[in-house]
């Protein structure tokens, strides 16, 4: 099975007239400015490091709300990616955009051009949420665009913050249960930030909103995912990619980021469900030692950033996980343990 690589053209803030209260596209991607010359040499080099013979390659629009761009410029962008697919040096085309920029012109448009995958900025089912973040659309609207991109057969990734102003934790589960619901293949959870010179930063400093503590971003995070995780549904990112625009002097002001969030969330949601198997096993467990069994590549994960699982275990239930073996009989976020 061939690898799958991103070659990732950010265009921040493009195609958008709307401030949301959290939205600094400029900081979160890095990307200060969007030269559209520069777009041919930045695949060109991405090109030069892949191994096209072992990859399949995606080109991917990132960062603003593609659909929504000047026109001449979309169908540049989009002919600049068909150029690369006929030529067999790309295999398909990814972007982002609003559930308000979706329409079957656009999306005859796309198909054109060889896109798969459609990333929705959903962010909130809610629609009180959506109203307080100045998002500019509705929950109908996302209902609407998805239906339409699943009904054109479009890969459908949906995108939702978790913690917003104004936004319960069940709000957030039932936004994920709700982008189940819609037919996505795939998820992205991003924990909210809080970056100055945003909205959302004065509402901090009014007391308005108060950010989200590591810990709580983690649990709802860890909620958020088990239903993806449970409806089948590929969770491709949490939180933030770390950039230099982060850290710089209009970057995070709030909100509890951190470079590995992706890890802290995964390790949690084994944490509970290594927890359910010990509760609901059949002997007593305290005192007694244990294995741990889990799909290749998620040891870590499931020991925990600086073992904090296995000293969870050992404190919380008297428990020690003496190893955790990876079988590749076990299928990807399952695990099983033996009560040794």
């Amino acid at each position: 099975m061939k690898k799958h690589k991103n070659i990732p053209i950010f265009i921040p803030h493009l195609g958008c007239p709307n401030d949301c209260v959290f939205c600094n596209q400029r900081t979160i991607s890095g990307t200060r400015e969007f030269d559209i010359s520069s777009v041919r040499p930045q695949i060109d080099r991405a090109l030069s490091t892949i191994d096209g013979e072992q990859t399949e390659v995606q080109l991917a629009f990132f960062g603003g709300s593609f659909t929504g761009i000047d026109r001449a410029d979309m169908l540049y962008l989009l002919g600049v990616g068909k150029e690369y697919i006929d030529r067999g040096k790309v295999a398909s085309i990814r972007l982002s955009t609003r559930p308000d920029y979706i329409s079957p012109e656009i999306l005859d448009i796309l198909k054109e051009h060889g896109v798969r995958s459609v990333e929705l900025g959903i962010q909130s089912m809610s629609d009180r949420v959506l109203s307080a973040c100045g998002r500019g659309h509705t929950a109908g609207q996302s209902r609407a665009a998805c239906a339409l991109i699943k009904e054109y057969g479009f890969e459908l990734v949906g995108q939702m913050m978790t913690s917003l102003p104004f936004s319960s934790p069940e709000d957030d589960r039932n936004t994920a249960r709700e982008i189940c619901e819609m037919g996505a293949d795939g998820a992205r959870i991003y924990p909210t930030m809080t970056f100055r010179g945003t909205a959302m930063e004065g509402m901090m400093e009014r007391g308005v909103y108060t950010p989200p503590s590591l810990e709580e971003s983690v649990s709802i995070a860890a909620d958020v995912f088990e239903i993806f995780v449970s409806r089948g549904v590929e969770v491709i990112r949490i939180g933030l990619a770390e950039s230099d625009g982060l850290h710089a002097d209009d970057g995070i002001v709030g909100g509890a980021y951190h470079p590995a969030m992706g890890e802290l969330v995964v390790s949690e949601y084994y944490r509970r469900l290594i927890a359910r198997k010990i509760t609901g096993a059949a002997d007593k467990t305290a005192g007694k030692r244990a294995v741990v069994y889990c799909s290749p590549g998620e040891t870590s994960k499931v020991i925990g950033q600086n073992r904090n699982n296995k000293n969870f275990f050992n404190n919380e239930y008297n428990v020690k996980i003496e190893k955790v073996i990876e079988k590749k009989e076990i299928l990807r976020y399952n695990c099983e343990i033996d009560i040794l």
